[in-house]
């Protein structure tokens, strides 16, 4: 395990819900072959997924499908998956091993901890943060994944151009983030209808999605592409 200091305030609470059988069969035998251990070496993507091609970081995948089936649709794109909730990682292990794809590997821990520790410069292409948990009361507001610091961090594994796509069925989380990632000034918004064929800007429909819409909730979708980064 690593020693790496708690953050004080985390974007998530860890509930682990129900494992079912096959998710506890799928973490047990299924981790060697697309589980990543956290660590506090840098990665070598290229090692890793065994080939150079573009790639995305997904924060936060949930149950998993929405993922496998962007790996689906675009195997010139390799995919790091980041979720901290075990029945999650399970049933897209179930859900990898089905499909029989190599262009995803999964790393079970706190994003802010993977891309401080983990994720080298210049090294993605996009992230992906799709319905985050939104903390709607105000008290909880400074629990939100999409805070300053964290932008800046998205910014340095970021190329050149890379970009961040959100997607969010509350409102007051789509004002927030796009508020914190203007006052950067290291991005530039991007129009949907731009990336409409851009298979980085690709995004299936989730099951929170789905939730959110039953609820009445509009759904969201930020874009934004780094144009400058922090000195040093």
């Amino acid at each position: 395990m690593t020693n790496l200091p708690l953050r004080r305030i985390r974007s998530f609470v860890k509930r682990q819900g129900r494992m079912t059988t096959a998710q506890q069969r799928a973490l047990d035998t299924l981790w060697p072959r697309w589980g990543v251990p956290f660590g506090e070496q840098q990665l070598d993507l290229d090692a890793l997924f065994g080939r150079t091609a573009p790639r995305v970081l997904d924060i936060g995948f949930g149950d998993g499908e929405a993922l496998l089936t962007t790996a689906v649709n675009h195997p010139g794109i390799d995919y790091l998956g980041v979720e901290v909730y075990d029945p999650g990682i399970g049933h897209l292990l179930v859900l990898l091993e089905r499909a029989g794809i190599s262009n995803v590997r999964i790393i079970g821990r706190d994003a802010v901890d993977v891309v401080a520790a983990m994720l080298a410069p210049n090294a993605f292409d996009a992230v992906n943060i799709f319905f985050p948990d939104p903390w709607p009361k105000k008290r909880h507001h400074k629990r939100r994944l999409v805070q300053p610091d964290f932008v800046t961090a998205l910014a340095r594994i970021l190329k050149t151009r890379g970009l961040i796509h959100i997607a969010t069925d509350w409102s007051n989380y789509a004002e927030h983030a796009a508020e914190v990632i203007e006052r950067s000034n290291l991005f530039v918004g991007v129009a949907p209808e731009i990336l409409a064929d851009d298979p980085l800007g690709f995004r299936p429909p989730t099951k929170f999605e789905r939730r959110g819409r039953r609820l009445g909730h509009e759904v969201v979708d930020l874009h934004y592409r780094l144009v400058r980064r922090e000195p040093g």
